[in-house]
C-alpha cells in the first residue's frame, strides 16, 4: 500500500465540494491504488453541515480514504498537504458589484495564502476554483512568498471542456476526437476559447466548421455558459466544475497526453506579450508535475485582440486589490 497523500479542500460543505469529495475518495484523482487523507476546511458557521458530509463519506466505506480532518482553521487544514483545491469563495450577492466581490474574496485568499506559506508542503500544488479564480490565485500566490509561483494555478479546465464539447457536438464526433483547443485569459466572460489550432480526428477544426459559427456561436456560448446554467437550474455549475477540477489537478500530477495540451491559468512569464505575473490561461503541457506554456503558436490579429481584452480585465482586477499583494 502506498503512503497516503494529503489533500485539502476548502468550502468543503459547499455545492462543488459535495460533487468533488466523493470522487476524490473513490480514486478518480490519483488512481485506485493511492490512499488519501482529506483535510476539509469550512467557515465556523458551516461546520455542522460539514460533519454531515463526513458522515456520508464514512458511510461509503471507501478503501482509499485513510483519514478525514475537519477544521475552520486554514493552518490546520493546510498542514503538510500535497494538494489544495481552493473551492470556497464568497458568492456574488444581490446588488454586489464585481469590485465588491473582489474585495471580499481578496481577504479570504490572502489569509489562505499566508496559511499555505506557513503550513503546506513546499511542493504543494494549489488549484483555485473559487471565483474570481484568476485573481484569487494571484492573491494567494503573492501572500505565500516561500512557495514558488508555479505552485499556483486557477481553473480554466471547465472552459476547456466546454469548448471541446461545443466543437464535438457541432462536428458530430466524440469529445475524445477533439484535440488542441485552448482557452486564453480570465475565467470570466472575457475569456477567449480558441480553435485555430484545434484538430478533429486529425483535421484542422476550422476546415470542418464555419468561421461564422466559431465567432458568433462557440465563443459567446463558452463565455456565457456559467450564466446559462444558473438561469436553467437556479444554481451555478457544480458537478461539471468538480469534474474539471479533478481533471486539471490530475493532469498537473500525471501529465498531458502526447500531442495534446490543456488550458490552465498560470503565472504569466510574458509569453505572447501577456503582462508578466498575471494569472492568465494559456495552452500548456505538463511533464513530471512541471507546467510549460506552449510556445511558438501562430496567433492572428483576431486572437490577439480577444487575448488583450481578457488581459486588460485581469490587469484591472489586480489594480483593485493591489494593497493585498
Amino acid at each position: 500500500m502506498k503512503t497516503p497523500v494529503d489533500i485539502a479542500v476548502t468550502g468543503a460543505a459547499g455545492q462543488i465540494s459535495y460533487s468533488l469529495l466523493f470522487r476524490l475518495a473513490a480514486g478518480e484523482f490519483l488512481g485506485d491504488d493511492q490512499p488519501i487523507n482529506l483535510h476539509l476546511l469550512e467557515i465556523t458557521a458551516a461546520m455542522p453541515a460539514l460533519e454531515g458530509v463526513v458522515m456520508e463519506l464514512n458511510d461509503c466505506a471507501y478503501p482509499l480514504l485513510n483519514r478525514i480532518i475537519t477544521t475552520d482553521d486554514p493552518k490546520v487544514a493546510f498542514d503538510n498537504i500535497d494538494y489544495a483545491f481552493l473551492v470556497g469563495a464568497r458568492p456574488r450577492g444581490k446588488g454586489m458589484e464585481r469590485k465588491d466581490l473582489l474585495q471580499c474574496n481578496a481577504e479570504i485568499f490572502s489569509v489562505q495564502g499566508k496559511a499555505l506559506d506557513e503550513a503546506a508542503n513546499k511542493n504543494v500544488k494549489v488549484l483555485v476554483t473559487g471565483n474570481p479564480a484568476n485573481t484569487n490565485a494571484l492573491i494567494a500566490m503573492n501572500n505565500a512568498p516561500n512557495l514558488k509561483p508555479e505552485n499556483f494555478t486557477a481553473m480554466t479546465m471547465l472552459d476547456h471542456n466546454r469548448t471541446i464539447n461545443q466543437l464535438a457536438e457541432k462536428s458530430g464526433v466524440k469529445a475524445t476526437d477533439v484535440k488542441n483547443v485552448m482557452v486564453w485569459g480570465n475565467h470570466s466572460s472575457t475569456q477567449y476559447p480558441d480553435i485555430h489550432h484545434a484538430k478533429i480526428r486529425g483535421q484542422d477544426a476550422l476546415s470542418l466548421v464555419e468561421n461564422d459559427w466559431f465567432v458568433n456561436e462557440l465563443i459567446p456560448t463558452v463565455q456565457q455558459r456559467g450564466a446559462a446554467i444558473i438561469k436553467a437550474r437556479g444554481q451555478s455549475s457544480a458537478a461539471s466544475a468538480a469534474t474539471a477540477a479533478i481533471k486539471q489537478m490530475r493532469t498537473w500530477a500525471l501529465g498531458t497526453a502526447e500531442g495534446d495540451w490543456v488550458s490552465m491559468a498560470v503565472p504569466s512569464d510574458g509569453s505572447y506579450g501577456i503582462e508578466e505575473g498575471l494569472i492568465y490561461s494559456f495552452p500548456v503541457t505538463v511533464s513530471h508535475g512541471e507546467i510549460s506554456i506552449v510556445q511558438g503558436l501562430d496567433v492572428n490579429e483576431f486572437s490577439l485582440e480577444k487575448m488583450r481584452i481578457s488581459e486588460q480585465e485581469l490587469h484591472e482586477e489586480k489594480e483593485a486589490i493591489k494593497h493585498l499583494l
